[in-house]
């Protein structure tokens, strides 16, 4: 019998795999959590590898293989892989019984057209993308969504980026408040984390001090997550990313055309009553604006704006936290709604 409090943890090395375990080394209802690596480097213990870990209990270490895993009493999984990787477990995982969160992109589209087409690599199998549900609690953990986060299987957890943006748009877009046919802009910035643990060139200290740069532009594989769940098509958004030189954290200044003048009153009225009793989004009053230093190490994301005099021209500025709300924090919180646990439970 599969235990869903039972807990492998696939991947930890990158920089959301370690934080996803310490969320999980601390939640209540995460029965000592194993985490399966490719390459455990001899060791057994997750605090051979890093020692901040040292005195925090068992954090045991295997050798990663699906047996491995399915031989134990797990009922959950967390997949902190590669995409390519995640397209090849997360089935052998799902059909062994257990249930799954994912944090990469393998599984954020149902079409695998999408996904070859953005990721570059072979899909996962069809039934598995039509089964996955898409891992934001504050769209989708309502009863009234066809299958909303409690009854899932299969977590995609949204992207970093993504996450910020939906978040920033989709109570404008549900209610028709922005201007048909006129450009949306989306313009984040992003610590360095975010660009995963890989050695690379242009990630070193010496590359990204005192410096700031833009990337993949037009380009960005969170492009289809955004248009999919705000609605916007791709000929509305530009969407462009940055590399900031920090850590951590995401800011999204994102700029909208309302389809009539409105005032700022009643803009914020519209996030409060569309996020009302979703406590992880915290929406600041008219004309505050939030900052990064307040949602770093956190699973909250701050919505701020600033509505021009026209009652026209509207810009909102999200931030979050993009190891925390953009990854592991949201992975343990999509897990909590799934397990009928209160969402934020080891989050705050």
């Amino acid at each position: 019998m599969r235990d869903p409090s039972q807990i492998a943890v696939l991947g930890v090395t990158g920089y959301s795999g370690l934080e996803l375990a310490e969320l999980l080394l601390r939640h209540p209802s995460a029965k000592s959590p194993v985490f399966y690596l490719r390459d455990t480097q001899g060791a057994k213990c997750l605090s051979e590898l890093f020692p901040r870990f040292r005195a925090w209990g068992q954090a045991p270490i295997r050798p990663l293989s699906v047996e491995a895993i399915t031989s134990t009493a797990a009922g959950s999984a967390f997949l902190a892989t590669p995409h390519e990787v995640s397209a090849t477990l997360a089935p052998a995982l799902l059909e062994a019984g257990l249930r799954v969160v994912d944090l990469s992109g393998a599984f954020r589209s149902p079409s695998a057209e999408t996904f070859t087409s953005w990721y570059k690599l072979p899909a996962p199998p069809q039934n598995w993308l039509d089964q996955a549900v898409y891992g934001l609690p504050e769209l989708y953990s309502s009863s009234l969504v066809d299958t909303p986060l409690r009854d899932a299987r299969l977590v995609a957890n949204p992207g970093c980026y993504a996450t910020s943006v939906i978040l920033a748009l989709r109570p404008l877009s549900q209610a028709g408040w922005i201007a048909s046919g006129s450009s949306v802009v989306a313009d984040c910035k992003s610590g360095a984390s975010g660009a995963g643990k890989e050695l690379r060139k242009d990630l070193h200290f010496v590359e990204l001090d005192e410096n700031f740069r833009a990337y993949n532009l037009y380009s960005h594989r969170h492009t289809p997550e955004i248009l999919e769940h705000t609605g916007l098509t791709e000929d509305h958004l530009t969407f462009s990313t940055h590399l900031l030189p920090i850590a951590r954290g995401i800011l999204s200044t994102v700029y909208v055309t309302l389809s009539e003048n409105r005032r700022a009153e009643e803009v914020e009225s519209l996030f409060r009553k569309f996020y009302a009793g979703r406590s992880m989004v915290r929406i600041c009053v008219s004309g505050a604006l939030p900052e990064l230093q307040h949602v770093t190490r956190t699973n909250f994301c701050d919505l701020g704006f600033v509505l021009d005099n026209s009652g026209r021209r509207l810009i909102i500025v999200s931030c979050l936290d993009n190891l925390g709300k953009g990854a592991a924090g949201q992975a343990v919180q999509n897990w909590n709604l799934m397990l009928g646990i209160e969402e934020r439970t080891a989050l705050q």
